[in-house]
């Protein structure tokens, strides 16, 4: 976070477009890791599972992520877009559960 904080300050593209990949990098690592520990916990615990709408969610804003990652620039409806992704995956779900996927 320090490093993208460093590169942000520049205020140049380059250094804009590198912040924010090693921010969502870090995102996205945090994310997988997270998922993989509450995984293991459901496994090893027994508990029931109900979470596959939010799991479904998690893994389809990382997807998309790592498609719009694939450019080396940032534009302003690529962060529009970044931005849009949590509303969008709480509605994402919300749909989900109502055709009961739970």
């Amino acid at each position: 976070i320090i490093a993208s904080q460093y590169y942000a300050a520049k205020k140049t593209r380059a250094g804009i477009t590198v912040a924010y990949a090693e921010l969502t990098g870090a995102g996205s690592m945090n994310n997988s890791f997270c998922l993989a520990i509450f995984m293991g916990l459901i496994y090893w615990r027994g508990l029931a599972w109900e979470y596959t709408a939010e799991t479904i969610a998690i893994v389809l804003v990382e997807f998309i992520m790592a498609c719009l990652l694939q450019t080396h620039t940032m534009t302003v409806l690529r962060g529009i877009i970044v931005f849009s992704l949590f509303p969008l995956s709480i509605v994402f779900i919300a749909v989900l559960e109502s055709f009961g996927i739970n």
